[in-house]
């Protein structure tokens, strides 16, 4: 897989406070692509930052419908992954790629 394939599945890291307090155990939290496996999130994390993974886990996040001035709207859903790292990597997702 290219590096434009490896951008294309991991979109975006998921800044909350519950991924913070996991941080302090090796994992990180991204927001990555519906159609995205496991196989393929291990390889982009491995190949765009460098680290060893040792597991991905998945869930995909159902949107909401939220009203806004009257009218209903739904929120999309979107797919999260869990990556725990090997013992001595770390990522720094607050400073970019």
């Amino acid at each position: 897989m290219s590096a434009l394939g490896h951008y294309d599945v991991i979109r975006s890291p998921v800044i909350t406070e519950k991924s913070t307090a996991a941080s302090e155990h090796n994992k990180i939290v991204f927001r990555v692509a519906r159609t995205a496996t496991k196989p393929q999130i291990k390889a982009a994390v491995e190949t765009l930052f460098k680290v060893k993974v040792k597991a991905v886990n998945t869930l995909i996040r159902k949107g909401k419908t939220r009203r806004f001035r009257g009218v209903l709207g739904r929120q999309s859903d979107f797919k999260r992954a869990i990556v725990t790292l090997e013992e001595g990597y770390s990522i720094d997702v607050t400073t970019g790629l």
